[in-house]
């Protein structure tokens, strides 16, 4: 059952007098208690709530390696991951070094399918062959033990840029900026992979200006700000400056990939929303190494002329709507196979493998039944190596990560990744273990948070038991907070404008949810080709109405009963659209109950 947060006490509401009842709510709920910590969210400085990327450990070493490759004219070879996260790092670092004069560097981004994640061997070798002097990884390297070793004794430099958790063994780089390693001061430990590619840069600019106009680089910050809303991070601390300030940058970005992707797309630059990153953005960059070549969105968004920016923006949307039909198809067998598996028996943790499955296309499908079954999925197929290899991702709750390291040391042969998704490698041998040891792991794990909440509430002062500042899983983390209850007149153009200060809204910092009750739709209709959305439409006393949208609405239970005239409790988020040059003032449904 949807449960409210409970309102401000007195004190605590004086505490955020500055701001409107609705938006102290939220804002206090969101951990944003007092006066100072409300205005550096909502107002956020660059200049003062930016991190010195010297508290990183290496940055300072590693910014001295890249300034003297840079002034004795070596070869620079950036590595970075395929995804939304490590490519945008690409093409940071090749802005970066363009703004520069620097020209002796070549970018090097690895196929899915054939290499998998992170660096591999027989890339270390062509990096070798082309004259590299220095290796940069951006959103990878932290576990790549053997591949450094072989980049070591080739005589290259090292420099490894990540943010997944590292692994006990640390590759022998010669600069490792990674904030989660443990001996690592860095204040934040939520960066995404271009992140912290983009606090090197920053390390380099303190010691070395190159000519670069102070504050340049903030022009890079549409890059970073992409990333970082693209990547499972938090867009809170840092991130929510680098995301703030990374959307500002984009409406305005020169880039004409980018540029003449959102004109395909119909969307308008200027009022670009973290929605139009996440929904349409990213899965077109993502499509690169999921369908074909990575380099593609590399193209895009580096592309310096019209011809090739038109080009690559056809080529990404072309190939991210056969993605879509693709991933349909496949989430369509895989949720039938567990059902015919498993039945109402689930296990905590769904395995799910097929040898002609494509290991790149995974993650998404994964995501998809994680979502449905509330439960980590992992699912593997196999590579153009003929390696298995998958992906998996949480159901929110649950570390993936932990997962992978809970089950013996011989069953992956390759893991990596962050709370709520990662990657693996499994042998032929040990594939056929792999469902048994995870759901093993996963009740080792489950009876540690047991044994650690029964201490804790053993030793309860009377004040009650915060879950969140142990690290434990709450009970009731499933059911939907509903931030407020308003009313539909509520919704003011005031409000709205109050409500997008808290944006860009993200994992970390949710869209506001608020119920209506007892509210009354006077027309319901389907909409779209195949009339799979839904509207509502209300009359508010003013006479004004409202619009209440449900994309892919039609299927869902109260849709198929709901009619002109019922009386319901509406649960809804406010939200500006775009669409079609006319700005709408709107809800977007999340759930329906008809009284």
């Amino acid at each position: 059952m949807p449960r409210l947060r409970p309102l401000l006490t007195q004190p605590q509401r004086l505490e955020l007098s500055k701001y409107s009842d609705v938006i102290a709510h939220l804002l206090f709920h969101r951990g944003l208690e007092t006066a100072e910590k409300a205005q550096k969210f909502l107002e956020p400085d660059y200049s003062t709530d930016i991190h010195d990327p010297f508290l990183l450990k290496d940055a300072e070493k590693a910014a001295g390696l890249v300034i003297e490759a840079i002034k004795s004219k070596k070869r620079i070879t950036i590595y970075a991951d395929y995804d939304a996260d490590g490519i945008p790092g690409a093409a940071l670092f090749t802005d970066f070094l363009k703004r520069i004069g620097f020209k002796n560097f070549a970018v090097y981004i690895p196929h899915r399918h054939d290499e998998g994640f992170g660096l591999n061997e027989d890339a270390v070798e062509k990096i070798v062959a082309d004259k590299s002097d220095l290796l940069i990884t951006i959103d990878c390297g932290i576990t790549d033990v053997v591949a450094v070793k072989k980049a070591k004794k080739a005589g290259l430099i090292v420099i490894i840029t990540d943010h997944h958790e590292p692994p006990e063994e640390l590759p022998p780089a010669d600069a490792i900026i990674d904030h989660r390693q443990a001996d690592c001061a860095y204040p934040d430990k939520n960066l995404c992979g271009s992140g912290v590619a983009f606090k090197l840069i920053q390390a380099i600019l303190k010691k070395e200006r190159f000519g670069l106009g102070e504050g340049q680089e903030k022009w890079l910050l549409d890059l970073v700000g992409l990333a970082t809303m693209s990547d499972m991070v938090p867009l809170t601390g840092e991130n929510r400056v680098l995301a703030y300030y990374g959307m500002n940058v984009l409406r305005k970005s020169p880039r004409k990939g980018l540029m003449e992707l959102l004109r395909k797309l119909k969307i308008n630059q200027r009022t670009l929303s973290e929605d139009d990153v996440a929904f349409m953005i990213t899965p077109r960059i993502n499509a690169a190494s999921r369908m074909g070549l990575p380099m593609d969105a590399y193209s895009l968004l580096v592309a310096d002329n019209e011809t090739d920016a038109r080009f690559y923006a056809d080529h990404l949307d072309k190939i991210n709507n056969e993605r879509k039909g693709v991933v349909a198809s496949l989430v369509k067998e895989v949720k039938k196979l567990v059902h015919e598996r498993h039945g109402s028996a689930m296990p905590a943790v769904i395995v799910l493998g097929n040898p002609l499955w494509r290991p790149s296309l995974l993650g998404l499908v994964a995501n998809s039944c994680a979502e449905e079954f509330n439960r980590p999925v992992f699912l593997w197929g196999r590579d153009g190596d003929d390696v298995i290899k998958g992906s998996c991702r949480s159901e929110g709750q649950s570390s993936v990560v932990a997962l992978m390291r809970s089950v013996s040391v011989e069953v992956f042969s390759q893991f990596g990744g962050h709370h709520h998704s990662g990657g693996f490698a499994v042998s032929n041998e040990q594939i056929h273990f792999l469902e048994v040891k995870l759901n093993e792991g996963a009740k080792k794990i489950k009876e540690v948070k047991e044994k650690a909440r029964a201490d804790l509430d053993k030793a309860k002062d009377g004040n009650g038991l915060i879950v969140e500042e142990t690290g434990l899983d709450d009970d009731n983390e499933n059911e939907q907070i509903i931030d407020s209850e308003l009313k539909l007149d509520d919704l003011t153009p005031q409000f709205f404008e109050d409500l997008s200060k808290l944006a860009p809204f993200g994992m970390g910092n949710p869209k506001p949810l608020f119920l209506f009750k007892n509210v009354v739709p006077k027309v319901v209709r389907t909409f779209g080709k195949a009339q799979d959305h839904v509207s509502l439409t209300f009359s508010r006393t003013n006479g004004r109405e409202i619009s209440a949208i449900s994309f892919f609405g039609a299927a869902n239970d109260w849709a198929k009963i709901l009619k002109t005239g019922d009386k319901i409790d509406l649960v809804a988020t406010p939200e500006k659209s775009y669409f079609g040059g006319r700005v709408e003032l709107r809800l977007r449904v999340e759930g329906v109950e008809r009284k």
